[in-house]
């Protein structure tokens, strides 16, 4: 296993503590498409996730994929299940090749938890988490769809590029149709700018306006 110190988690550990981490950790490869682990399995391991595009989802009684989420390295994935020794309340499952450290917890737990950096990671990531339910309340409850649209590329700028239209469509709980009408007023509106391989901004200004 490479040097778990690179990894902002671990990255106040002496060698003696990172040694003794690495006794209990395990890294696994994934292909894209495989299930790292379903809805109301038990969690037996600490996930780190620091390579690939993971998606965690539930399934509704159409058999409909619902995305819940995306993780992006580097990120711990669903640590309140194993914090409160509960099944996992999704099933989750890689968008593409994808690598995770997985640590046995009930013996980091015993080793680490105790460690105020570490638990402060843990915090820290729970906070996140807690923010982007706000988002996702946000964004499905208040907001009309193009507002909700608005809000995603202004706050997701950065990676927009990088989905396809069918990832913003499930993440805004949208129809492929819907999405791309709504993208098509936002252009009208001279908001965004159609171009070859994507959308650009061209008001941001504008595109706050229609979400707050």
């Amino acid at each position: 296993m490479r040097d778990l110190r690179q990894f902002y988690f671990f990255e106040n550990l002496d060698d003696e503590q990172l040694a003794l981490l690495s006794t209990f950790s395990n890294k696994k490869h994934y292909e894209k498409g495989a299930i790292l682990f379903y809805e109301k399995e038990q969690p037996k391991s600490l996930i780190l996730l620091i390579e690939g595009v993971l998606k965690v989802y539930k399934t509704d009684q159409k058999n409909n994929e619902v995305i819940m989420h995306r993780f992006m390295p580097v990120s711990l994935v669903a640590e309140m299940a194993i914090l409160e020794d509960m099944p996992y309340p999704a099933s989750a499952a890689f968008e593409s090749a994808g690598v995770v450290i997985e640590i046995d917890f009930e013996r980091f737990k015993k080793e680490f938890l105790h460690n105020p950096h570490v638990a402060l990671i843990f915090f820290k990531s729970l906070s996140r988490k807690i923010k982007y339910l706000e988002d996702v309340i946000a964004l499905n409850v208040v907001l009309d769809s193009t507002a909700r649209l608005a809000k995603y590329i202004y706050d997701k700028r950065a990676v927009l590029s990088n989905l396809k239209q069918y990832q913003v469509a499930e993440h805004l709980h949208m129809t492929p149709e819907t999405l791309s009408r709504t993208f098509k007023k936002l252009v009208i509106l001279e908001l965004l700018e159609k171009e070859p391989d994507g959308y650009k901004i061209k008001n941001e200004e504008g595109l706050r306006v229609l979400f707050e």
